[in-house]
């Protein structure tokens, strides 16, 4: 194993948010994807185009992941009447499960389901190591403001609000 996945891999395991190269900045794939709703229904993404987004890549297994929840259900809340949209990509198979997951945590954003187009996504996306959890944050244009392997923060979200919100 290469020191930069164990690395990625340590921050993984232990939530830490280790900066990833600087990846692709395209999000055209992202707004082109249809993945699945936890109602079983078809969610085009691109229904996102233009709002400001946290785009937060997660998986129910995931300790980091769950740990994060509670802060975007938070930011979701609190920015969501200045178009803020927190929409969780979930790394799964199962929308039923991930639907029962999300109810459990009072999730109060859209969560959509793919497993294999999620993986592509996040690689596409700048997370070659297709680790979790991933958070983009996207501006209104569509450029992504900032992004970040590991549990994601209000101090992250702080950091890149202005330029998020703009």
């Amino acid at each position: 194993m290469s020191a930069r996945r164990l690395l990625a891999a340590l921050g993984l395991v232990l939530g830490l948010g280790l900066p990833l190269a600087a990846g692709a900045t395209d999000t055209t794939p992202l707004f082109a994807a249809t993945l699945t709703g936890t109602d079983g229904q078809p969610v085009d993404l691109g229904k996102f185009r233009g709002k400001p987004l946290i785009v937060n890549f997660w998986a129910r297994w995931c300790p980091p992941c769950r740990k994060e929840i509670p802060e975007l259900v938070k930011l979701q809340g609190e920015f969501g009447g200045r178009g803020l949209v927190v929409l969780g990509i979930a790394v799964e198979d199962d929308p039923a499960a991930v639907k029962e997951f999300a109810n459990a945590y009072d999730v109060n954003y859209p969560v959509v389901v793919d497993k294999k187009k999620a993986l592509w996504l996040m690689q596409t996306l700048g997370n070659a190591s297709t680790g979790l959890p991933f958070t983009l944050l996207i501006d209104r244009s569509g450029a992504i403001v900032q992004r970040k392997m590991g549990q994601f923060t209000r101090q992250d979200f702080d950091a890149a609000a202005p330029a998020l919100l703009k």
